[in-house]
């Protein structure tokens, strides 16, 4: 299975979805993980909490997972998680090591 992970330092799960300017694609199976290829996007986030939801900037951030069935992340908001799913993208909530995502 194709996952994209969020990362800042290549080894663990450890960001938000909307703060992502990078996604680590993985193939991901019964023994492990096995980096795929790297692809940095623009982050949904524009550094305000508030900010108004713009579906354009996500679906940029949709191009750059496109073929992933997962995406793991630390968090994500409701709206983004919501999108994904309707397009078939599950999101994982999870903080740790890559090396410990298996099937």
């Amino acid at each position: 299975m194709k996952v994209a992970i969020v990362s800042t330092n290549g080894v663990d799960v450890n960001e938000h979805f909307g703060k992502a300017t990078r996604f680590l694609i993985y193939e991901i199976g019964a023994t492990g993980a096995k980096l795929l290829s790297e692809r940095k996007t623009e982050s949904l986030s524009v550094g305000d909490p508030d900010h108004p939801f713009d579906q354009e900037r996500l679906s940029g951030v949709i191009k750059t997972i496109e073929g992933c069935e997962r995406v793991y992340c630390t968090k994500i908001g409701d709206r983004p998680a919501a999108e994904l799913r309707k397009l078939g993208i599950e999101p994982v909530i999870y903080e740790g090591p890559i090396s410990e995502i298996k099937l």
